[in-house]
């Protein structure tokens, strides 16, 4: 017998939802306090992942790179974070969100502390590994935070919240980094991010704890095998990985394609990309709100999807018409092209951790986005050896036709579904 998406997500509201015990309901303002503190967490985070893309000029100049090996660069970020995902989220089953948290960002604030000493991209492409994999403690770790706290219904809002932490910090990292780098040089922008973790890291030590009577956690290599057998999570995971390289594509290569191809000044790039961060974060929000209000989380997916194809292509087509130096037209098409492709994150990441098997939130929710960052690794660098080869419209609309294919896979797995002995 065979369940689809939407089903499980019926089933899920009927039984524990999350795998891990729910104190949503309970009259606690502490849940606030967790969302607040895992939202400032995975916004520290942000700017260091997403906040570099600000600075690419500046990447480039200091350490000799193309387009593509800056794609590259950034890239390695994100193999980090692919690298350490699963492991981190495993062990956040196992012994909680706060000691998980502050180790991974007590890594990371080391690892940018020492790019200063580096000379060569080599060695801060190993240092930027490192960066992504300590960092990536905290996206498993806050997230089942908040779905551990928050009941189902109001969990895309809680979540939306939470994720809308992302484009914020970015947004932030993208207004001051530019003029940081520009006058205090790299080695100040790497300082400012890495005050950035370790303040993150004091945060999460002071305010973050579990519910009093959680659930027993997942022990043992063998609690895996629920999550590695679960079809509907792994088929949503390769969903997401398709919506991952229209989101990236903006978000790591907007201010080099408004720089160099459109002549636009690396500031004024850079607000646009600020711009199109902070919107994004509304955007996260409504997704959220809109999937409380209708249970379900599939849907707004598939639209989202198909949303966003016609957004690319339509910005592949005004790429051919918009003269250079020119943002009248064209910029408020790429901030909408922004929130479309970044706007689904928290949907397909709460869905994971509702279908999760009982005690396994963190490892559902980790490896669906090992996902999102398998693409967010290969995008950078796919997308900036197509903008070499073929130009910028056949990125964008490489990127149309992704998240095209996450809508019609979200449409076949509600046909399809997972296992229930999976699912539950």
């Amino acid at each position: 017998m065979e369940l689809s998406l939407n089903r499980i997500e019926v089933h899920s509201s009927l039984v524990s939802d999350t795998g891990v015990a729910s104190y949503g309901d309970a009259p606690s303002r502490y849940r606030w306090v967790v969302l607040g503190s895992g939202s400032l967490a995975q916004g520290s985070t942000a700017a260091v992942f997403l906040g570099l893309a600000s600075i690419t000029p500046l990447l480039r100049t200091t350490y000799g790179l193309s387009v593509s090996g800056v794609g590259t660069l950034l890239g390695v970020i994100s193999a980090g974070i692919l690298l350490t995902l699963l492991p981190w989220g495993i062990l956040t089953d196992r012994v909680g969100e706060r000691p998980v948290m502050v180790a991974g960002l007590l890594g990371a604030c080391a690892a940018l502390y020492a790019q200063p000493y580096t000379r060569s991209a080599g060695a801060a492409a190993a240092l930027l590994l490192l960066t992504g994999a300590f960092g990536a403690s905290v996206n498993a770790a806050s997230g089942r935070a908040v779905l551990t706290w928050f009941p189902r219904r109001g969990r895309g809002v809680a979540m939306g919240v939470r994720q809308s932490s992302t484009p914020l910090g970015a947004a932030v990292a993208a207004a001051a980094l530019p003029g940081l780098g520009a006058t205090h040089g790299l080695n100040s922008v790497y300082r400012t991010l890495a005050t950035v973790c370790l303040v993150g890291a004091l945060l999460v030590a002071a305010t973050i704890r579990e519910p009093p009577g959680a659930t027993p956690r997942s022990t043992g290599r063998a609690r895996m095998s629920p999550v590695l057998r679960h079809r509907g999570l792994w088929r949503l995971s390769l969903a997401s990985g398709l919506l991952v390289v229209p989101q990236f594509t903006v978000g790591v290569l907007l201010v080099e394609y408004l720089h160099d191809e459109k002549g636009v000044s690396v500031t004024a790039a850079a607000a646009v990309l600020g711009v199109a961060q902070l919107s994004s974060a509304a955007g996260r929000l409504a997704a959220g709100a809109w999937s409380d209000r209708i249970g379900s989380r599939v849907r707004p997916l598939r639209t989202i999807g198909v949303a966003t194809a016609a957004c690319f292509t339509a910005v592949a087509v005004l790429d051919r018409v918009v003269t250079s130096n020119s943002l009248l037209v064209l910029a408020p098409a790429l901030v909408v092209a922004t929130v479309l492709a970044t706007c689904w994150n928290g949907l397909a990441f709460t869905l994971a951790g509702e279908i999760a098997p009982p005690a396994q939130a963190a490892a559902a929710m980790s490896l669906q986005n090992s996902a999102n960052y398998l693409a967010a690794a290969l995008t950078p660098v796919l997308a900036g050896a197509v903008a070499a080869e073929l130009g910028w419209v056949a990125v964008f609309l490489l990127a149309g036709l992704a998240a095209l294919g996450s809508a019609a896979l979200l449409r076949r797995e509600e046909r399809v579904g997972a296992e229930p002995t999976a699912a539950r």
